[in-house]
This record gives C-alpha cells, structure tokens and sequence, in this order.
C-alpha cells in the first residue's frame, strides 16, 4: 500500500537557516520532527510555558492543515507537553509556526538549538455544511457523557 503526498512550499527564516527541514524519522512515521530555532540555550521551569520557534513557514494547500502534536520521548521522559494539542495550522496562515511548550514536571526543561520540540502533521479535512434538524437519528449511547460507555 501507497501513501499519497502533496507538495507544501516551505520559508527557512534566517534563524533556521543552519536546522534541517523537517523530515520524517522513520519509514513509517506519520510526522515530521519540527526543530527548535533558538540562539541560546531556553530554560522552561517548572509550570511554565513558552512559545519556541521553529524558524519556519509553510504554504499548505486548500483543504489541508497542519498539526503540531507532542513527542511521546519528551512526554514519557521530561513532563513536556504542547499545549492547544493537536494546535492547528490553517492553510492560509503564513506566519513562522512556533510551538507552545508547557513543563508538567518537577524540573526544569532546557531546550537547545536544533532539539526536536514536537511533531507536525499534513491532513486532509473536509468543510461542513450545516443541516438544521428537529430531531436526530438515534443511537445506542444516546446523549450519554464521558465516560458512559461504561468499558
């Protein structure tokens, strides 16, 4: 089985100019590792959270958005998260994408140059147009909440 790509045209900024694009870690990966574009060494103390730059741009189609997910190493490992998880890169915002780290952990976090911050993925979505009802179709769950399931 194929995967499909599409083309998406990328801006290294000046302070990327010396990071690798981002590229994807294995054969079966489904992101790509986005980069930190710091000068200098960036301490996230406990508790707290910083917007890190990635030194990049992209240019997605129509259709498509970006998705900026944690890595499970720097979850597992440090307490690190990305907060408005999955954050959402529209196909029409050209700003540089940085990326909201937060420390969950006891210890503070530092971040270097070039460090693998979080993940991005391409994904297709669909538009929705909205059908006013007087009443829905009916299921099995019903109208119950979180967690009533019951597994």
């Amino acid at each position: 089985m194929s995967v499909n790509s599409i083309s998406v045209e990328i801006l290294r900024l000046p302070h990327a100019s010396d990071l690798p694009l981002p590229e994807y870690a294995s054969a079966g990966a489904a992101g790509v590792d986005l980069r930190a574009a710091v000068n200098e060494d960036l301490v996230v103390a406990s508790g707290k959270t910083m917007a890190i730059p990635t030194g990049l741009q992209i240019a997605l189609p129509e259709g498509f958005e970006a998705q900026v997910r944690p890595r499970s190493g720097l979850a597992l490992k440090n307490s690190i998260g990305v907060l408005n998880s999955p954050g959402t890169i529209d196909s029409d915002y050209r700003g540089e994408i940085k990326v909201i780290l937060s420390n969950f952990g006891t210890e503070p976090f530092i971040i270097h140059r070039g460090d693998r911050i979080a993940q991005m993925v391409v994904a297709r979505y669909e538009k929705v147009v909205w059908q006013i009802a007087t009443e829905l179709s009916g299921t099995v769950r019903g109208d119950g909440g979180f967690g009533h399931t019951g597994r």
